[in-house]
């Protein structure tokens, strides 16, 4: 990885998900070095983040920080995984651990589709708790 895996994903995106849409701006700030997402949910949604990913030249990985106006924060790692973008957590809910993935896959030029997803078994299977379709905007 060279830390250029991730510029499909900059642009302004629309977002639609079964029962809402929403708007993402992707940008390369500081330089170039820094890619900060900006997620608006509204008015489908009453949720609005923020992401800071950074490539990690040493480790030959990204590395992402997600807050959001809920109060969560996630530290997620990884990169490219074939012909998709993989970032991983691991994480506690209701006292199970688990890991937490999201899944950027089907990536053309103006669209992809986004997988938040969750495991119990230590990454032998996966559910999906939210799908979004971006669409590239004008």
């Amino acid at each position: 990885m060279d830390g250029s895996e991730i510029d499909f994903w900059l642009g302004s995106w629309q977002a639609r998900w079964e029962g809402g849409e929403g708007t993402n701006r992707i940008a390369r700030e500081f330089g170039g070095n820094v890619v900060v997402e900006r997620f608006e949910g509204r008015p489908s949604l009453e949720l609005t983040g923020l992401s800071v990913s950074v490539f990690d030249a040493e480790a030959d990985l990204w590395r992402q920080t997600w807050v959001d106006d809920q109060g969560s924060y996630f530290a997620l790692t990884g990169g490219a995984d074939g012909d998709t973008f993989v970032l991983r957590t691991p994480a506690v809910r209701g006292g199970v651990p688990m890991e937490l993935r999201m899944v950027f896959c089907d990536i053309e030029p103006n669209s992809f589709r986004w997988l938040w997803e969750r495991s119990t078994d230590t990454g032998a299977t996966w559910s999906t708790a939210w799908e979004i379709a971006y669409t590239r905007s004008t």
